[in-house]
C-alpha cells in the first residue's frame, strides 16, 4: 500500500434538487492537479414524489481498491483482536473494497431516509493528496501527529482571544481609542 494522505468525509445537500453538475468538473481539476482522488462518491437524488436515483464513482482501480481494501481492514482487524486480527481484517477489507465502493446498501438506505423530498446529497471520500509528501517528511523526522482536525471558518475565532473577549468583556483588546494616543490627521 503505498503512502495514503488525510482522508475526509464531505456530504453536501442541495435542496430543490440544484445540484447541476457545478461540482464534478472542480472536482476533475482538483483530481487532475493531484490534490485530491475520489476514494468514493455517492450521489442520492430524491424527485417530489419520493423516487429515489442513485450514482457512484470512485477513482480506484481494482488493485487500489483491493489494496486500501486490505490495509483499512488489517486496522480494523488490528482494532478489534489485536495481532491476531490482523490477516482477517486484511482479507475482510480486500474483498469489502473489490467492487471499488466503500459506500453500501446501507449508506444509501441512511441518506435516502434522511432526505427531504426534492433534493439531492452528494457524499464523496476524498483522499488529500498534496498532503502525503508532508506526512512523509514528519515521519522522516520522527514527529508524531498529535490531532488533526477540520475547523469551520466560524468556529476560527470562538478559539482564541476574540472568543475571550467577547465573553470577558474586561479581558482582551480594547475596542474604543486609546485616550493617551493623538490623532492628529
Amino acid at each position: 500500500m503505498e503512502n495514503l494522505g488525510p482522508i475526509q468525509m464531505l456530504t453536501v445537500a442541495f435542496p430543490g434538487n440544484r445540484f447541476r453538475g457545478d461540482i464534478l468538473p472542480e472536482l476533475d481539476r482538483l483530481k487532475s492537479d493531484r490534490v485530491v482522488r475520489v476514494i468514493d462518491m455517492l450521489i442520492v437524488r430524491k424527485d417530489a414524489e419520493g423516487n429515489v436515483m442513485v450514482g457512484t464513482a470512485s477513482d480506484l482501480d481494482f488493485e487500489e481498491a483491493t489494496a486500501l481494501g486490505s490495509y483499512l481492514g488489517a486496522l480494523a482487524g488490528f482494532a478489534a483482536a489485536g495481532p491476531a486480527g490482523l490477516e482477517r481484517g486484511a482479507i475482510a477489507g480486500a474483498a469489502e473494497l473489490a467492487d471499488g465502493h466503500i459506500f453500501d446498501d446501507d449508506d444509501i438506505f441512511r441518506v435516502t431516509q434522511a432526505l427531504d423530498r426534492n433534493t439531492t446529497a452528494i457524499m464523496i471520500l476524498l483522499e488529500h493528496v498534496w498532503a502525503r509528501q508532508l506526512l512523509d517528511a514528519v515521519a522522516r523526522a520522527n514527529g508524531i501527529e498529535l490531532m488533526n482536525e477540520w475547523i469551520q471558518h466560524d468556529a476560527i475565532l470562538s478559539m482564541g482571544p476574540v472568543s475571550r473577549a467577547i465573553r470577558e468583556p474586561d479581558v482582551g483588546p480594547k475596542l474604543e481609542s486609546d485616550p493617551e494616543s493623538t490623532d492628529d490627521a
